[in-house]
């Protein structure tokens, strides 16, 4: 998804959270205010990274494609053609999920 309808600015990023579970692993189908909201996605989008007070610039630690951990209530939720994303500062992710081999 390299070419996201919207370019992050800074050190920014757009988070596709992972979708939300129906029902527990018992069966039990979870009504919407029973729900958590995810705490996990994958980057769709990268800013450019940050420019300190001295002018410098730090490149983004995040590439497209990762799979993030980030707080519950972190980032600001935008739709995008109909599909729900949340951009937020990359230091409001708390890891990135590595596959085991």
């Amino acid at each position: 998804m390299q070419n996201f309808k919207i370019q992050p600015l800074g050190d920014r990023v757009i988070i596709k959270p992972k979708p939300v579970e129906e029902k527990t692993k018992s069966g039990i189908i979870l009504p919407d205010t029973a729900k958590e909201k995810p705490i996990e996605g994958e980057v769709v989008a990268v800013g450019p990274g940050k420019v300190t007070e001295d002018g410098n610039k730090i490149d983004p630690t995040l590439h497209v494609g990762d799979k993030v951990l980030y707080g519950k209530y972190s980032g600001t939720e935008i739709t995008v053609d109909d599909e729900e994303y949340l951009i937020m500062h990359e230091d409001d992710i708390l890891g990135v999920i590595k596959q085991s081999n």
